[in-house]
């Protein structure tokens, strides 16, 4: 997956007193698109002089920051932060800083000002927070949901969305309030496919910074009928699938290709 960038690490500590170098990356977002010059992502150097950053997090020795508001940019040309997934400009370790810096600019673009009271929000200098002087604290947010292998003896369920991603994916919902995944597992396959399902089996986690979301892996067991009833609004395809005929997404950055991998391989039974 693409957090498995072993020997490297993502430190994420946060450190309000780190003092940019011109070494260091900045990842600017606009959108669901990157700031890249002709030669990769953009450092401190190549902004004008007395530029303010915020730190983000570290990967090995090398320091990652995002530019305050309104910073003057860098010459450069933005790129689909999906598109750049799917390529092979970046290893796989800068994609998965690509993806965590854009989780924590989402929240700080979306935080600028309190939703309490309406002001300008600050930095806490204690943890990774906005703060507002009536009391409000803000922390990055962080939207769990689940992705489900749905067995049917030697078959998996199999779908695919109706808008977006075009390669073959299992059941995804996000958890709402009041409900536990296991719940929640239930109740997305139910909705998008009409099949109830029971031996619900926790697999893994993996954190996926391009949409804001923890994302929270299950496999379990049909219960009762195999019909299908999909969900045209959400969904435009659905179908059980043998384990020799699934085909697999063009990568292995996420946790639904590696599920479907696995019960594709026999490892999951």
């Amino acid at each position: 997956m693409i957090q498995d960038i072993a020997p490297h690490r993502l430190g994420n500590q946060y450190d309000p007193t780190a003092v940019p170098e011109d070494k260091d990356f900045v990842l600017f977002f606009d959108g669901g698109k990157i700031l890249l010059t002709e030669k990769g992502l953009p450092k401190v150097k190549d902004f004008p002089a007395g530029s303010s950053f915020i730190y983000l997090f570290r990967l090995d020795n090398a320091r990652f920051f995002r530019p305050e508001p309104d910073t003057a940019l860098p010459a450069g040309k933005f790129a689909d932060v999906r598109v750049l997934r799917g390529s092979d400009r970046f290893p796989r370790e800068i994609m998965f800083a690509i993806l965590t810096g854009k989780h924590l600019a989402d929240w700080y673009r979306d935080n600028r000002f309190c939703g309490r009271c309406g002001k300008a929000m600050g930095h806490s200098t204690q943890e990774r927070a906005m703060v507002c002087a009536c009391g409000n604290t803000v922390y990055p947010r962080i939207m769990p949901a689940v992705i489900v292998g749905v067995r049917n003896g030697e078959k998996l369920l199999l779908t695919r969305y109706r808008k977006g991603f075009a390669h073959n994916a299992l059941i995804a919902g996000f958890t709402e309030i009041g409900e536990t995944a296991e719940e929640t597992v239930r109740r997305e396959v139910m909705e998008e496919t009409g099949i109830r399902v029971k031996n619900i089996t926790y697999y893994k986690s993996q954190p996926w910074g391009i949409a804001n979301d923890l994302l929270l892996g299950f496999y379990c067991d049909l219960d009762g009928s195999e019909e299908i009833t999909m969900d045209p609004g959400e969904l435009k395809y659905a179908a059980w699938v043998r384990r020799e005929d699934i085909v697999l997404q063009p990568d292995d950055y996420s946790l639904t290709n590696e599920m479907m991998a696995r019960f594709k391989s026999g490892n999951i039974r």
